[in-house]
This record gives structure tokens, C-alpha cells and sequence, in this order.
């Protein structure tokens, strides 16, 4: 049986166990997460267990279960199973929630819904429109007399993940300034911190930061969905792009230093910028082009040497406009990381699809910080037929944040 629910409507469900989907269409332009809150009779979480993304996508007792997304045509279809049934004692509600990353807000996202199975019934869930939200609640799974029912939310926030923490008890304190700007703790109930801190270098329009993330070593592969990870700080550190052969990929680096400027090391120039091999006496170095040839695996690197004036480098793969074809997933396009003590970080082009005229692609980017290099991965495309360069800028946290599509535009090579 099918069912439409309309927004702030509710109705009982089948059964006490099924899953949600929820979908959209596909844009380089938007970067969504989905979010499952496991909540109290008070609407706020027990602990840490109590939230489940994309780090941590199983609730211990089993009520709640997030699936990665994948790709069905031209949507993305984002999955978590539930089981109201193993709700732990005073668990009586899930919260299904949406963020948007790349804070460009859901009036960019297309034909958003979402549904509810259960047995061999349906419910769908469809909201009007948004505009500047960046963070939404969708639905929630809720007991009430032994029975589990569905409630259509589709209630947006402008603070995107914070908001959506706030208002389930996860409370974000600013401290002043010289401090760690955001610590966030559970009501009642501390969050664990994983392994290793991370302090951000001062910057003069931003306050100090200090994030918790785990320190690796040996051979990582990261995922657009997986956390950041930090890499110790040698000397030298490469970025090296792999494809297969076939076409004539392009690599450059920009570079976001403290003082708010954006350098672009590129052996190519764009408009109003001109080539740059190297950048702040070797700091951030090209280590030449490399052109169609027989090989079965091709590379270029670019050297990186972090001084204190550099917060963040951003490696971007582009394929030119006489290159002719672009398809980033047909020539399993990579970038790894490497620090040349052991230990190296992967990230491949796994969400790129067929389509020949996405020219930019950029796997993710480096923050340097004082406990070392920061790599989170981003894997963002441009939009089809864009030449324009992205553009960086300091966003929330003290973090470096990539704009697709609105540097300048690339020169014809």
C-alpha cells in the first residue's frame, strides 16, 4: 500500500522495523549528509551512541543502521534502516536529518523526498520548497502506545549541523577568544573524542579552533562520506594525481595562506592569473607536465614544504578544453597523499561519473595545522562545461572551504 503524507502529518507504520530513503537530484553543487538522531521522551539524545552519521552508522542496540548513499541514474539515495523494536530503555523517538556541506543551502537541491517502507507499504514524504537552509529535519520515528508511527517534518535550520545539535541537546559553546571556539559536549552525557587533537594556526579574522580527529600511519583510502584524518608533518610531502592513459590530465595546487590570499601554482595560466610553478621559495612546488604517452598509469605531483604562512593547499585535477574528454571515472583518476615516513592517504574518484565535459575535479584538501597535515576528503566536480578555476575562502571553524566554479577562467591550452 502506498501512502503520501503530508508535511506535519502522522501515521501509524506496519511494522516496528523498515528503512527510509531519502533522494535528490545529482549537482556538483551540493554536498548532502544525512544525519539520524536516536532521542528521548524530552527530544534530546542519551550519549554519543544516541547519533548516527556517517563515522559512526550503527546505534549499539540496533534501532538504527545507516547505509552509505549510492547513485541510481541521476540521484542520490541516502539509506538507514531502523528497528523501533530495539530501541534501548527511554528511546522512543528517531529524528531523520539532512545537511547541506557545501553551504550553498537546499534551494539548490532538485526533486528532494522521501519514503518510508515498512512490509510491503510505502509512505511518502515530499516538502515544498527551501531557501537558505543548510540543515532539515525530514521526518521522525516515534512510539506511542506500543505502536510506531512516521510524523513529516521537513523543518529547515540556517546553521546547518549546529542548529540540528542544539536543538537535539548537543550543545556548541563559543569561549573566547584564544580559546578553543567550539566544544561540544551532550547534555548530561560527554561525548567520546576520538585519538589526537588538532589545533588550528591563529588567523587574524578567525578565532583558534581545536577539532578532534584520529592520527594515522601505514596506507589509508578515504571516502567522500569518512572523516578527515592527520598525517605527521615532514619536510617534504607530495600530492601525486594517477590516471589511466589515454587522455592528458592537468594538475595544479591553490594556496590559501594566513594572510587571506589565494596563490594558484599552475603551469597553465587563467584569466588575470599568470603561471606559477612554485610558490613561496619551494613551498609549494609543480614538478612538471606530463603528456599523453604509452604508459599504462600516469602521474604528476606537486611537492609541498608547510611553512607558517600557509593554512591550507588544495590539489585540483583538471582536464583541458583541447583535451577533449574529461570523464574522471572512466580514467580512475586518484590523488594520494604522501609524507615520505610511511604513511600515505588515497582518494579516488569513486562518485565521478561518464560524463565527458565535467573538467575539474578536486579530491580533497590539506590544512596545516600544528599537529600536523590535515586531509579531508571532498572530491567535488564543476559543473559541466565550466572552465572556471574553484575559489577558496575561510568558512566556519577556522576551515578553509572550496567554491567550485567561481575562480577565474582557465586559459586554452
Amino acid at each position: 500500500m502506498n501512502q503520501i503524507l503530508q508535511m506535519g502529518a502522522n501515521t501509524a507504520l506496519s511494522s516496528p522495523k523498515g528503512y527510509v530513503t531519502v533522494s535528490y537530484e545529482i549537482s556538483n553543487r551540493i554536498d548532502i549528509s544525512l544525519t539520524a538522531f536516536l532521542l528521548t521522551d524530552s527530544d534530546k539524545v542519551q550519549g554519543d551512541s544516541g547519533i548516527i552519521f556517517y563515522n559512526q552508522p550503527k546505534s549499539p542496540s540496533g534501532a538504527a543502521t545507516l547505509i552509505p548513499p549510492e547513485k541510481v541514474g541521476n540521484t542520490n539515495v541516502h539509506k538507514i534502516n531502523f528497528d523501533m523494536s530495539k530501541a534501548t530503555k527511554g528511546i522512543t523517538k528517531i529524528a531523520i536529518t539532512l545537511t547541506e556541506d557545501n553551504s550553498t543551502g537546499f534551494s539548490n537541491v532538485k526533486n528532494l523526498k522521501a519514503e518510508i517502507c515498512t512490509d510491503n507499504n510505502s509512505v511518502q514524504l515530499t516538502p515544498t520548497h527551501f531557501t537558505s537552509e543548510n540543515g532539515i529535519v525530514v521526518a521522525e520515528l516515534y512510539l506511542r502506545n506500543g505502536q510506531t508511527k512516521a510524523r513529516s517534518i521537513w523543518r529547515g535550520f540556517n546553521s546547518g549541523l549546529e542548529g540540528l545539535c542544539e536543538n537535539y541537546g548537543v550543545e556548541v559553546k563559543a569561549e573566547e577568544q584564544n580559546k578553543p571556539s567550539e566544544s561540544i559536549t551532550i547534555q548530561k552525557q560527554t561525548l567520546k573524542e576520538p585519538v589526537g587533537a588538532v589545533n588550528f594556526p591563529e588567523n587574524k579574522n578567525k578565532q583558534n579552533t581545536k577539532i578532534s580527529l584520529e592520527k594515522v600511519k601505514g596506507k589509508v583510502s578515504l571516502d567522500k562520506s569518512q572523516k578527515p584524518v592527520i598525517i605527521e608533518k615532514t619536510p617534504e610531502i607530495t600530492a601525486t594525481v594517477s590516471w589511466k592513459t589515454g587522455t592528458d590530465y592537468d594538475i595544479y595546487a591553490l594556496v590559501y595562506t594566513k594572510n587571506g590570499e589565494q596563490i594558484d601554482v599552475a603551469m597553465f595560466g587563467a584569466e588575470g592569473t599568470t603561471p606559477l610553478r612554485s610558490f613561496g621559495n619551494g613551498a609549494v612546488e609543480h614538478m612538471g607536465d606530463v603528456r599523453r604517452d604509452s604508459r599504462a598509469t600516469k602521474t604528476e605531483v606537486i611537492k609541498l614544504r608547510f611553512n607558517d604562512t600557509i593554512l591550507a593547499v588544495v590539489p585540483v585535477v583538471y582536464s583541458a578544453q583541447s583535451n577533449g574528454t574529461g570523464s574522471f571515472h572512466r580514467y580512475k583518476v586518484s590523488m594520494s597523499i604522501d609524507n615520505h615516513n610511511g604513511t600515505s592517504v588515497t582518494i579516488f574518484a569513486k562518485n565521478a561519473n561518464n560524463n565527458d565535459r565535467i573538467y575539474s575535479c578536486v579530491p580533497g584538501i590539506l590544512h596545516n595545522t600544528e599537529d600536523g597535515v590535515m586531509i579531508s576528503p571532498l572530491e567535488l566536480y564543476s559543473k559541466p562545461n565550466s572552465e572556471f578555476r574553484p575559489k577558496l575562502r575561510m568558512g566556519a571553524s577556522n576551515l578553509v572551504e572550496v567554491i567550485m566554479d567561481e575562480g577565474p577562467k582557465n586559459d586554452y591550452k
